[in-house]
């Protein structure tokens, strides 16, 4: 048993919840979040949080701003409800690509999220694989960031794919990149691109290493529009690549991206569940991961004082 542990979530992604909820043996914690017409959240716990462990699941899923207030609001309530400890589990940090000054006069919006939520009463943060790993240093209160890059392999290694190459799409993402080609030995190559402006155009250069006839694996952190997805699928599929599949943490799937996977030369795109998928965005090319036990099970190693790091040794 689990004494002294309470998960509760938003409206964010209560599926996830629940289902970390079943891993952990422990009923979800009861709440009432709901928007009045003028907007304003309104947040009541159900039950006693007095000196209780508590983890707050929600994700910075769509609609985004709503749920950062949400998961901000449900942090002062149980805070103010003299919670023992409060773990605000962000498995999808939104705003993560704003993590720094990369034009003159605009903000580090990341950094601002990780304030919001330190002032708001989180005594420790648990996420999963962020957009940048300076984000951790944001924080002045504990970080635990996992990783979907050992549910992704596994899922990879067990199709045994026909002579493999892991893609990077852009110079950022490629040491992650690596670890994942080396979980599934095999080579990597590089897409060398260059973003114009602030647009979501993408002008795609040249692929670094070799593809031809290979089954190429692109793999990344996020899959937002998915146009530098689509560009980089067209650009392995002139090198001569036998067919294209993508792996990521986070499927976001705004605007036109499940129509541009849809249409693309994509075999299948894997993703977590770390952002909820609606039905009308669920196409056969998408499969979803579940990440639920290992948020889980980082849940009961924080409640029990046991190391979170042996999870990925």
């Amino acid at each position: 048993m689990l004494n002294g542990l309470s998960v509760f979530t938003g409206n964010a992604h209560p599926a996830l919840a629940q289902a970390i909820c079943e891993y952990l043996e422990i009923p979800l914690g009861k709440a009432d979040i709901f928007q009045f017409s003028n907007e304003n959240i309104f947040v009541k716990i159900n039950e006693n949080v007095r000196q209780r462990d508590v983890f707050i699941v929600q994700p910075g899923s769509s609609p985004v701003n709503r749920s950062i207030m949400e998961l901000l609001i449900m942090v002062d309530a149980v805070k103010r409800a003299s919670a023992g400890r409060i773990t605000a589990v962000v498995p999808y940090y939104a705003y993560a690509r704003t993590d720094k000054k990369d034009q003159p006069r605009v903000p580090i919006t990341a950094r601002l999220i990780a304030d919001l939520i330190t002032v708001a009463g989180a005594n420790r943060v648990v996420t999963v694989d962020l957009h940048a790993g300076q984000i951790q240093g944001f924080f002045s209160i504990p970080v635990d960031e996992l990783t979907a890059l050992y549910a992704l392999s596994r899922y990879f290694r067990d199709k045994r794919l026909e002579d493999p190459v892991v893609v990077a799409p852009d110079l950022g993402i490629t040491k992650k990149a690596r670890n994942f080609a080396e979980r599934l030995s095999a080579p990597l190559a590089v897409i060398e691109k260059r973003r114009v402006g602030n647009l979501e155009q993408v002008e795609e250069l040249n692929v670094i290493g070799d593809v031809q006839g290979k089954t190429a694996v692109i793999f990344d952190d996020e899959i937002d529009t998915a146009g530098s997805l689509v560009q980089a699928v067209q650009a392995l599929e002139k090198r001569g690549v036998r067919e294209v599949y993508s792996a990521c943490t986070h499927g976001v799937f705004s605007g036109p991206a499940v129509q541009r996977i849809e249409s693309s030369g994509l075999r299948e795109v894997v993703v977590t569940d770390t952002i909820p998928l609606p039905p009308e965005r669920r196409i056969g090319k998408i499969t979803t991961l579940t990440l639920a036990p290992l948020i889980g099970e980082a849940i009961r190693r924080i409640h029990t004082g046991t190391s979170v790091g042996s999870l990925f040794q």
